[in-house]
């Protein structure tokens, strides 16, 4: 049953939207690819990703069509948190190589007209780190322990915490340390884990080394950071007793759950003089510097604080990845991105998938619950069917390259790769699933290494068989090789996508949205490009036009159900 439209022309409500304002800055309309680089390519077959493997793939990455990358953290750790627990700031982990393979690999990325952004972990170091050994070291009230959240206890000796603060990985987020004569001491906050420190971001020496670390990647002609918990690092005065509405996820909860009542840890108001001086420093280089903020805040309106002219550049658009697959939900949460950031002269960042999310081959098909960085379990109801989840996030990506402003692609979404459920329980490593007993699978799941070669060992992942996490058995069809000559694979669809955004220049454009008639059909305009988005189960008819791009195949006259398709205006 085909089910007709009011298209463009046919309805009498054309509502129109203003976009991004119309700056040439990279970063505005940048696709930037995410590598995780434990698993995106080894070059010495140890079975886990390195520098060196990712500059020997990076023309894969050109010929994707993306304008920078972006690595998560390859720093000095002992990797209890994979690699967000830093021991040392200003050298790269023996994992992943040396300083020297980091400078070859910039290299190459720059010679292939890449941009490259890195990690940068401010809220918290790991307690491995020396600054936090000579904390405990030292005596309280001391320079060295005032580098981190040092507290005394409450109670007659101390021996509750100073506040009833729960860290977002479950338990308390206090530690109590024991002294060099055996007597128990002062406690230290950690909302992350009990190896992940809180610094205390009200000390100017603490600044003062974040600011040379700036410096110390710049120098080294990195072109932007990522940082982490960039809605993080201040703390409430007092540090105030605060019970969360309901139980979150690894930030803290989704983001409705934060907006509800502010947690005196998360989005206080004095991060944003730290990234104004942030901001001056990266001004202070040549060639457009940018900071990428990982914050978890809502309404849309609080995070584009984030990104006003004279503080951070981007902030990922955590509410569109938590939006379902529904038309009249999208049109909500792209309109009050456009709106929000626009009047604060910034582009929306959208995105869909990254290394803590259930990837949206899988999410946009789930409907069991999964808590962002707590994933799904083996107790779960409703697991995906994978067929729907990949035919939906085709569509969804085609939906979202799309949309004016900036977008991020996380390694693997390219090659349709599902979420791998199926790891055998020995071989998880992601810390969420040892803190819940078994309960939840946590991120292990997205964070496979991705196949390459479909007839070699560890899918050409290395040159040897070995891999950090075990690749399905089922991947030969999905990797790399295997898809580069099939025109309707999901990588020929991002490769295709991405070369169309670039020539009709969506990413500067202007959206307007068009009627369809249809709760579940979204159509909209950006420049000389028409999309129409099916997020229903019916099929509807579509206009006479050039298809420039579909998602998946298209019926005579017809725009199948999940399935987004862009003509020729």
């Amino acid at each position: 049953m085909c089910k007709r439209l009011a298209f463009e022309g046919e309805a009498d409500s054309v509502s129109a939207m203003t976009s991004v304002l119309p700056r040439t800055e990279w970063w505005r309309s940048a696709v930037i690819y995410q590598i995780y680089p434990r698993s995106f390519a080894d070059s010495n077959g140890d079975g886990m990703g390195d520098l060196l493997g990712i500059r020997d793939r990076l023309t894969s990455l050109t010929e994707l069509g993306v304008d920078a990358i972006w690595l998560s953290p390859f720093y000095t750790s002992p990797q209890r948190d994979a690699g967000y627990d830093v021991a040392d700031y200003c050298d790269v982990d023996p994992l992943f190589g040396t300083l020297d393979d980091f400078d070859s690999m910039t290299a190459r990325a720059h010679e292939l007209g890449l941009r490259v952004i890195v990690d940068l972990v401010p809220n918290h170091s790991s307690s491995d780190h020396r600054w936090f050994q000579e904390a405990l070291a030292a005596a309280p009230g001391s320079n060295e322990r005032a580098r981190y959240m040092f507290r005394d206890g409450r109670g007659e000796s101390g021996e509750l915490p100073p506040n009833n603060w729960e860290s977002v990985f479950g338990g308390r987020a206090w530690t109590r340390v024991t002294n060099a004569d055996g007597t128990p001491g002062q406690w230290y906050l950690h909302l992350f884990d009990t190896t992940q420190p809180d610094f205390d971001w009200s000390n100017p020496w603490v600044r003062r080394q974040f600011e040379d670390i700036l410096r110390f990647w710049l120098d080294r002609g990195v072109d932007g950071f990522r940082v982490d918990v960039a809605h993080g690092m201040i703390k409430a005065n007092g540090l105030p007793d605060w019970t969360a509405p309901v139980a979150g996820g690894s930030m803290g909860g989704a983001a409705a759950e934060l907006a509800a009542s502010r947690a005196p840890f998360w989005a206080q108001d004095g991060v944003h003089e730290i990234y104004r001086e942030w901001r001056e420093i990266l001004n202070s280089y040549d060639g457009e510097r940018i900071l990428a903020a990982e914050a978890w805040v809502d309404p849309l309106t609080d995070m584009a604080k984030w990104v006003r002219p004279d503080e951070m550049h981007q902030a990922f658009n955590f509410p569109y990845l938590e939006t379902p697959w529904a038309a009249q939900q999208l049109r909500a949460v792209i309109d009050a991105s456009i709106s929000a950031f626009s009047a604060v002269e910034a582009p929306s960042t959208w995105v869909l998938s990254n290394h803590d999310v259930v990837r949206h081959a899988s999410r946009l098909a789930l409907t069991a619950e999964n808590p962002q960085g707590h994933g799904i379990g083996p107790k779960s109801a409703g697991l995906p069917i994978p067929e729907l989840g990949l035919r939906r996030a085709r569509a969804a990506t085609a939906l979202m390259l799309s949309l004016p402003g900036s977008a991020y692609i996380y390694q693997g979404e390219e090659l349709g790769l599902p979420e791998v459920i199926s790891l055998p329980d020995e071989a998880r490593q992601d810390p969420t699933w040892f803190r819940t007993n078994g309960e939840r699978y946590g991120r292990d799941g997205c964070r496979v290494p991705i196949p390459w070669e479909a007839n070699s060992p560890a899918y050409g992942f290395g040159p040897s068989n070995a891999s950090w996490l075990p690749q399905p058995a089922d991947w030969a069809p999905l990797a790399r090789d295997a898809q580069g000559n099939d025109s309707t694979s999901t990588l020929s669809l991002y490769r295709h996508a991405l070369a169309l955004r670039r020539a009709h220049e969506l990413g500067t454009g202007e959206l307007e949205w068009l009627e369809t008639g249809a709760e579940t059909v979204l159509g909209l305009r950006n420049g000389d490009v028409l999309v129409y988005a099916n997020t229903g189960d019916t099929a509807v008819t579509l206009p006479a036009g050039e298809a420039l791009l579909s998602s998946g195949p298209l019926g005579d006259g017809e725009l199948p159900a999940d399935t987004t398709v862009w003509l020729r205006a």
